[in-house]
This record gives structure tokens, C-alpha cells and sequence, in this order.
């Protein structure tokens, strides 16, 4: 990739499903040398996970894309013999293993460091390296149900909602580990010292929920949801129903965004309720909804297209691939049979591209071994022993 900002930096990465090998994703597009290794069984079975071409899901194939693919039996001494002489090139590894498992094969943060101090060893679970919870199973729900996130989402009187935004995998254990590696990679090229970096998803959630923080803290305290100034108890922060059955995004927050939104709706009587609480907020929810309800929803997505006062219609995905803005932003790409998303980070002097489809198991084995120096005979020798 021409200009791109990671090229040069090599990556191995063990992870399989969501977290990791989207954290893995972003280092490739960027220009990363991603080494994708899978073990012979059941490999990174995220390629089963819905539909796709050839039997291979969308999901893996967007979220792999850029990397190369292969095969290794960690179980084996050869095994991990190969990844040790990997990794004594490597720039960054990424696992997401429980604690210790990695110790216990012989490809623990000690052991690859012992060879290459430079090396960012980035581990990324759950609920951390320490702790109670260390060794304990979970998945988006759990970490953001025990953050104290899933409580706050959701309705007034209605049960906590579940989001289809996996925030605990991709906030916590894709971007978080992200962050972690660049600014452990960025230490290593000046210190020459690599770090261990200790990513647990449920930190992460944690750490980001920042509001009910506040208001837990604040005079009034926390609110239950559907009623703290971000969820339902500000009717200038709200979503509202059309004549359609469709939705806006209704979110004139400041003082100068209300005054526009109620001089753009001819109701200069509801100025003077910006930031309503209590029972004016209930009263005036209930006249907003009752305006939004009498058009549809592309009617006022037309009405609102010039004011500028943070109202937006609420869109299918589809609908999002299509729109305007994001079709201007270049954020749909049609790669590898299917459609994808471009990198979420425009650089100067980098033009993001696809150049390569996600990797079938093991299909980039000879050539990055041969590039590891290893001789034809071994990785002969290798395959035939399904090392490889």
C-alpha cells in the first residue's frame, strides 16, 4: 500500500472470531504485514458464521481481508518452534487465549521477550490478566451488563435493551488493543523495549462509560434509564416516531440548536423550555411526538435537510451503504464477493485498498516460511507431519 503508515510492521496474530482479528483488520489496512495462524481443527471458525460466497461468511471475509493466512500445530514442539523463529522478526503478536494458556505451550509474553525485546506482546480477553474474574467465560453481554452499560440502555419502564453494536468486542477488545499496540510500538522504536499489553474488553467498557459516571456523582444522581439527559429525560435529545413507522433522530441539545429546531417548526413557545425536566418534559416529549407523527419520515429528513440543528433520520444499514454522505466518504467497498467497510481513519498521502481477500487456512504457509528462512526440506518435512 502506497504512503501507508504501518508498512514494514509485522504482525502475528492468533486471534479468531470478533475482537482480535478486528484489532488485527485495522493494523493490516494501515499497511501491517498480518500473519493469520490457525490451527489444523476447527481454525478461526467465524468463516462458518452466516452466509457468503463458496460457504465463506461475510463476516470472515471482512474482517480478515489484507492478511495472510497460516497453518500451525501449537501443541506440537515443532509447532511452536516455528512460531518462536516467527516471532523473533515480529514486530507485535496478538492472542486472545485465557491467562495462561500461552505460558502453558511455551509462546507466553516471557518467553517470546527472552528472544525479542522489541517485541509488543498484546493479549486481549475478557476481563483481564488479574483479577477474580481473570479465568472466567463471558461475551459482549456479560461485560457490558457488568460495566453497568446495559443498564443504562434501554426505554423508561422497559427491561435493559441488548445493542447489535458489540461494544465490549469492538470498543474494548478491537480498539482498545489498537491503541494499546501502536503506543507500545511507538515506545519500541525509540526504548527498543517491547511491552506487554493487557487488554480486557470489560475495562474497556467501563472506562468509556462516562456519563452515568457523572451523574452518579452529581446532586441528583443517577437516573434510571430511559430518564438521565441522554437517554429520554431531555425531549431536545430523543428519537421520534413518523407517520410511516419510522424514526428520527431528534437531537437539538444545545441552547442555539433548540432555538433554530423550534423557530424551523413555527413554535417559538417551546424556547423557553430548553432543558425541561420533570413534568414540562413529559408534557413536551408528548407534543413532539405528536408533530412527528403527522409526517413521514422522508418528509421531514426534506425539512430538515438545509436546518442545521442535529435532526437525522434513523436508517437501515442499507440505507446508510447508500447514503449520500457516506457514499462521499468512500465508506462501502465491494471486495472478495461481498460488501465491506472502509477503514474508519482518512490519512493524508494513504489511499486505503483491499489487496488481498481474507486468507483460506494456511494459504500463505510456504511463502512466509520461506521468507522465515526455513529450507524447502523442512517445510516439506513440516507438511507431511501437519505441522503446517
Amino acid at each position: 500500500m502506497s504512503g501507508a503508515p504501518l508498512r514494514g510492521v509485522r504482525v502475528l496474530d492468533l486471534t479468531r472470531l470478533l475482537p482480535g482479528p478486528v484489532a488485527s483488520l485495522h493494523l493490516a489496512d494501515l499497511g501491517a504485514d498480518v500473519i493469520k495462524i490457525e490451527d489444523h481443527g476447527a481454525g478461526d471458525y467465524a468463516r462458518l458464521l452466516g452466509e457468503g460466497p463458496a460457504g465463506v461468511s461475510a463476516f470472515y471475509r471482512s474482517v480478515n481481508r489484507n492478511k495472510r493466512g497460516l497453518c500451525l500445530d501449537l501443541k506440537q514442539e515443532q509447532g511452536r518452534a516455528v512460531l518462536l523463529r516467527l516471532a523473533t522478526t515480529a514486530d507485535v503478536l496478538v492472542e486472545s487465549f485465557r491467562p495462561g494458556v500461552s505460558d502453558r505451550l511455551g509462546i507466553g509474553y516471557p518467553a517470546l521477550r527472552s528472544i525479542n525485546p522489541k517485541l509488543v506482546y498484546c493479549a486481549i480477553t475478557g476481563y483481564g490478566q488479574s483479577g477474580p474474574l481473570a479465568m472466567t467465560a463471558g461475551h459482549d453481554l456479560n461485560y457490558i451488563g457488568l460495566a453497568g452499560v446495559l443498564d443504562q440502555i434501554g426505554v423508561d419502564g422497559g427491561p435493559p435493551a441488548i445493542p447489535n453494536l458489540q461494544m465490549g468486542d469492538l470498543l474494548g477488545g478491537a480498539m482498545s488493543a489498537v491503541m494499546g499496540i501502536l503506543a507500545a510500538l511507538f515506545d519500541a522504536q525509540r526504548s527498543g523495549q517491547g511491552r506487554l499489553v493487557d487488554v480486557a474488553m470489560s475495562d474497556a467498557v467501563l472506562a468509556h462509560n462516562l456519563f452515568p459516571l457523572f451523574a452518579m456523582q452529581s446532586a441528583g444522581g443517577l437516573l434510571e434509564r430511559g430518564r438521565d439527559l441522554l437517554t429520554g429525560g431531555d425531549p431536545g435529545y430523543g428519537v421520534y416516531a413518523t407517520a410511516d413507522g419510522r424514526y428520527m433522530a431528534v437531537a437539538p441539545l444545545e441552547k442555539k440548536f433548540w432555538d433554530v429546531f423550534c423557530a424551523a417548526l413555527e413554535r417559538p413557545d417551546w424556547k423557553p423550555l430548553h432543558a425541561a425536566r420533570g413534568a414540562i418534559a413529559l408534557a413536551l416529549r408528548g407534543e413532539i411526538e405528536t408533530l412527528f407523527a403527522s409526517r413521514t419520515q422522508a418528509d421531514w429528513s426534506n425539512f430538515f435537510a438545509d436546518i442545521d440543528c442535529c435532526v437525522t433520520p434513523v436508517l437501515a444499514v442499507a440505507e446508510a451503504l447508500e447514503h449520500a454522505h457516506f457514499v462521499a466518504r468512500q465508506m462501502a467497498v465491494h471486495a472478495d464477493g461481498v460488501v465491506q467497510y472502509a477503514p474508519p481513519v482518512k490519512l493524508s498521502g494513504w489511499v486505503f485498498a483491499v489487496e488481498r481477500a481474507a486468507p483460506a487456512a494456511g494459504e500463505h504457509g510456504e511463502e512466509i516460511l520461506r521468507e522465515a528462512g526455513f529450507a524447502e526440506s523442512e517445510i516439506t518435512a513440516m507438511r507431511a507431519a501437519s505441522i503446517i
